[in-house]
């Protein structure tokens, strides 16, 4: 695999950003985790400075590459983790349906994602299911036009405010994987509701939800791909958005460490400011290599995803990047509070708000165990374990 490096259109998204995050960002993050209320000026910003399709073909005005979506969402997560998050789930359905959907559905529906003109949300984990993709039990069953779909689902972020839902759901009699199905379910649908927003210890400003389908109908042009085949193909395009993941981490541990360095350069005790103790600059010098050491495999796996990879080459690595980012971010967070001390668990400073996120990133998108598994398989093969 050849090297990567920034190239310049990536320093200028990086400075872009920066800038952005600095300017107008950080100043709301304090404010959108404490009220757990959507930020919608924040979704406005983003969708006016044209952030929405980075990842993704120049023909939705986009860069077509997952290297600088990976250094836009580490500079708006180092100073707020909701605002970045605001980009990943609008790329999620876009990248499903750009993955597997029909050319219908990409005219109807990638133009507005892209403009901010319409918003998505996706769909697969059940109460008893959880990363088991294949114990969903929601139930798409055909009928003339289409299918009904009945089921349950937790944890949909972004489906309180979203105009369609896409939801991954069984058909036939097949209990495996291959019998999933996605589709696109439509705000409004008759049968179909949204329930309360879960009140999270972290990631707080894009809410999640339970949903509730009471056979709510899905025309057959609302399905994703040939029928057992679609959720397969979304799969892998997800596989590729997993550097995203990490992205998250290193911009949660990189802000951290913001913070830390100005807190302990301007905090006196025993007539010494704490930053000229050899322990404190012990522990920061830690953090730094732990987070550029995750940045660098982010941003390479990243590359791995730009140089066309796919399958058993790219799904070690993209796992890699998620689980040693969002491990880092979680180390580092929890150094971070330390060297506030008191200060570090009162919620009337910044670092209490990185310690809670990065716990979250260790658990979504697949949990870090599920990580593990997937680097053991490529190593050693699916077979051996």
């Amino acid at each position: 695999m050849q090297p990567y490096a920034l190239n310049d259109e990536q320093r200028e998204i990086q400075a872009l950003v920066r800038r952005l995050a600095r300017d107008k960002v950080a100043a709301r993050a304090a404010a959108i985790d404490r009220s757990a209320e959507y930020p919608q000026d924040m979704f406005d910003l983003l969708r006016e400075v044209g952030l929405f399709t980075i990842p993704f073909p120049q023909e939705y005005g986009g860069t077509g590459s997952m290297l600088s979506a990976a250094v836009a969402v580490e500079e708006l997560g180092r100073v707020c983790y909701n605002t970045a998050y605001l980009l990943i789930v609008q790329w999620v359905p876009f990248g499903a349906i750009l993955a597997a959907g029909s050319d219908e559905q990409k005219r109807r529906l990638l133009g507005p994602l892209a403009a901010g003109e319409l918003r998505g949300a996706f769909s697969t984990t059940e109460p008893q299911s959880g990363s088991d993709v294949a114990g969903i039990r929601t139930r798409a069953k055909r009928c003339d036009g289409g299918y009904r779909i009945s089921g349950s689902k937790i944890w949909c972020t972004n489906s309180h405010i979203a105009d369609f839902v896409l939801v991954a759901a069984k058909t036939g009699d097949d209990e495996g994987a291959r019998a999933i199905n996605l589709f696109i379910v439509e705000r409004g649908s008759k049968g179909f509701t949204v329930g309360r927003h879960e009140d999270k210890m972290g990631a707080r400003g894009v809410p999640s939800c339970p949903l509730f389908l009471d056979e709510v109908f899905v025309p057959e042009t609302n399905r994703i791909g040939e029928d057992g085949r679609g959720f397969k193909n979304v799969m892998e395009a997800f596989n590729k958005s997993r550097p995203l993941i990490g992205a998250r981490g290193v911009g949660l541990a990189q802000g951290a460490i913001d913070h830390s360095i100005e807190f302990v350069k301007n905090r006196v005790t025993w007539g010494r400011k704490v930053s000229e103790n050899q322990g404190i600059r012990w522990m920061l010098a830690d953090m730094a290599m732990q987070t550029e050491a995750a940045r660098q495999l982010v941003y390479h796996s990243a590359a791995v995803v730009d140089s066309g990879a796919s399958g058993i080459e790219l799904a070690p690595i993209a796992a890699m990047a998620k689980c040693f980012a969002s491990d880092t971010a979680m180390r580092v967070a929890t150094d971070a509070v330390q060297l506030f001390g008191a200060a570090g668990i009162s919620a009337d400073t910044p670092i209490n708000r990185y310690f809670r996120d990065a716990k979250v990133l260790q658990i979504i998108e697949g949990t870090n165990q599920i990580q593990r598994n997937i680097i053991g398989d490529g190593l050693l093969g699916r077979a051996a374990r």
